[in-house]
């Protein structure tokens, strides 16, 4: 129904609540034996209070709201048009009638008219809750899971009413979870508060809970945490509302909540950054990002960008990848000045003509070859790309004046057991090398693993857990640190400022998480229970793997920085020219049988242990 068709329909039912709501005041209060004066008078006065009182509520706006969605902001201006409507109708009809009018004509005719007109719009509002679930309904056979909200407050209840209201999605809230004690056992639209969050796991066995919606937008992460936490030991699903301002703006409603993911498990508070210093380093500046089209190197573009660089090069040697990051970026950022360059970093004469064209300023070598158990079975690749790869970026950069050098590391560059490790630290000792020498500032970055990052242990035990199973870990007891991929950068790009030169830069991973855990954990947030339906299968220990990782070596030590999440390790000796000839040496074995290799670079890195 149009707009003009609805005023029409609403007005003409309005007019005649209106004049009914007089005529009644009269024979309420006069008898049903009304005189012909004083019908005739009940007639003109409840036409003229119709008239006004239709008048009013369309200067109030209650012609263009939804009554489907009437809340007591409807009320209240349907109660502030009747007011105003039965005062002006009164003065109007005594000046136009010439009659006095008897004064429980207007205050029994306001209560009459506020019941009639406002109770036509709430029967309309129950009439469109019920068409709508049974048109919902139609054609579905599922049933409705029973849901536990946690969180009673404004965003639990406005999830809770678009859950009873929208049938489409097939779970009804049955209970709250509130850690107000004052709320305990009350109800909200009739749902019953259980207790507080300690208590999830009985309220759903007792209950029969299916699925636990987390309504607390604006909780902390380490809340959160504790919330997942607890509801992981259930076998309830999981689920998640991420964002207050766009549920109540009406940006996100029942089908946009989204699964309680891993980084909710962390429960890591939202990093501080300091953004003067970032953008003194960046803005209107060149800057480069090797291997711009991987998980760490397109995260990099993301939120460079911000910072106004005058220009950003995108360099990968995967054309896929890299059209696929610059197309999101000239989406996100189309004033920015976007450079693609398709060059593998193992092409020295290559790289010298994109850094003699383009002279960046500020380079974030992203490319390299991280995968362990492949780099362990293709050692020269894990040289080339990672040792020469680095060597000929950081010497690009030196020979053409870049002011900052910021490589990526990994913490399996410490103590390493692995051929990509090794590569690693290497990659480290040649730019500290450098840096004593150029003008550049050279410093590396070194963190752990990565959620979701390609090649990352997350998104294959989500492939497994969807496939059915079973899940494979290699041990019980591997251990390793997380990081989410966006705080991992922003962290990196942090560090960058705080460059003097031949730093190694410790990003704080938090604590260490058992892969076991989580298995288990990933397993029961997709709604399964480890052993029940979800084996876990133990594979053994991979080439190059170790059982925990190390974020620094003994030489190093620990200091820390302005910034309460970024260490720096202390330089270590390096002399250039010994290292430049162990590379050389290193070159020469390249293609040669695996062993060989190793002993090189066990000559290179003595505290590689060779594990394979």
């Amino acid at each position: 129904m149009n707009l003009s068709r609805r005023f029409s329909a609403w007005a003409a039912i309005d007019i005649a609540f209106l004049w009914l709501s007089v005529y009644a005041a009269f024979v309420i209060h006069e008898g049903a034996g009304l005189s012909a004066a004083q019908s005739s008078l009940a007639a003109a006065y409840g036409a003229i209070s119709a008239l006004v009182g239709v008048g009013a509520m369309f200067v109030f706006g209650l012609y263009r709201r939804l009554w489907q969605y009437a809340s007591i902001g409807e009320l209240l201006s349907l109660v502030r048009s009747s007011v105003v409507a039965t005062v002006a109708a009164y003065a109007i009809a005594a000046v136009a009638l010439g009659e006095r009018i008897p004064l429980y004509a207007p205050v029994q005719s306001f209560m009459t008219a506020l019941l009639l007109v406002g109770g036509s719009r709430f029967l309309w509002r129950l009439a469109c809750d019920r068409f709508g679930a049974d048109r919902g309904r139609k054609g579905k056979n599922e049933p409705h899971k029973k849901a536990l909200i946690v969180g009673a407050g404004n965003c639990g209840t406005l999830f809770a009413k678009e859950l009873l209201q929208n049938d489409s999605y097939l779970a009804k809230p049955v209970a709250f979870v509130d850690d107000d004690p004052y709320k305990h056992g009350l109800e909200v639209l009739g749902i019953p508060v259980l207790g507080g969050r300690k208590n999830i796991p009985d309220f759903v066995e007792a209950k029969g809970i299916e699925e636990i919606i987390i309504a607390m937008p604006t909780a902390s992460k380490t809340q959160i945490s504790e919330i997942v936490n607890i509801c992981k030991n259930t076998k309830a699903k999981l689920r998640i509302i991420p964002h207050l301002q766009d549920l109540i703006q009406g940006k996100a409603a029942a089908q946009q909540i989204r699964d309680v993911s891993v980084e909710d498990l962390l429960g890591r508070e939202p990093i501080r950054t300091d953004l003067k210093g970032i953008a003194e380093y960046v803005q209107g500046k060149t800057v480069l990002v090797t291997g711009a089209g991987g998980s760490i190197g397109s995260e990099l573009c993301r939120q460079i960008a911000p910072f106004h660089p005058t220009r950003l090069l995108l360099l990968g040697h995967g054309e896929n990848s890299i059209y696929s990051i610059e197309m999101e970026m000239r989406t996100s950022f189309p004033e920015l000045e976007l450079v693609t360059v398709i060059a593998d970093v193992q092409d020295r004469t290559r790289l010298e003509d994109v850094f003699r064209g383009w002279r960046p300023q500020v380079v974030f070598h992203a490319a390299a070859h991280k995968h362990v158990p492949l780099m362990e079975r293709n050692p020269s690749e894990a040289i080339k790309n990672n040792v020469l790869g680095t060597k000929n970026v950081a010497d690009c950069a030196d020979a053409f004046g870049a002011e900052r050098f910021v490589l990526i590391s990994s913490d399996k560059a410490v103590n390493p057991t692995s051929v990509m490790g090794t590569t690693k630290r290497i990659a480290e000792m040649y730019i500290q090398g450098l840096d004593k020498t150029s003008r550049t500032k050279f410093v590396a970055v070194r963190f752990g693993n990565v959620l979701g990052s390609r090649g990352s242990v997350i998104p294959r035990f989500k492939q497994q857990i969807a496939s059915g199973g079973p899940v494979t870990v290699t041990h019980p007891e591997m251990v390793r640190y997380f990081m989410t991929i966006p705080e991992a950068v922003q962290l990196v790009i942090q560090a960058g400022s705080f460059a003097k030169g031949g730093e190694i830069f410790i990003l704080d991973m938090g604590n260490p998480v058992k892969i076991y855990d989580l298995a288990v954990d990933l397993i029961r947030l997709s709604g399964f229970e480890p052993g029940i339906g979800m084996d876990i299968t133990f594979s053994g220990i991979r080439e190059g793997e170790k059982l925990y990782e190390e974020l620094l070596t003994k030489e190093e030590g620990l200091t820390s920085t302005m910034h309460d999440r970024i260490f720096v390790g202390k330089p270590s000796p390096i002399n250039r020219a010994e290292l430049e000839f162990e590379i050389r040496l290193l070159e020469r074995v390249l293609g040669k049988e695996p062993e060989e290799i190793r002993n090189t670079l066990q000559q290179l890195v003595p505290t590689y242990r060779n594990v394979s």
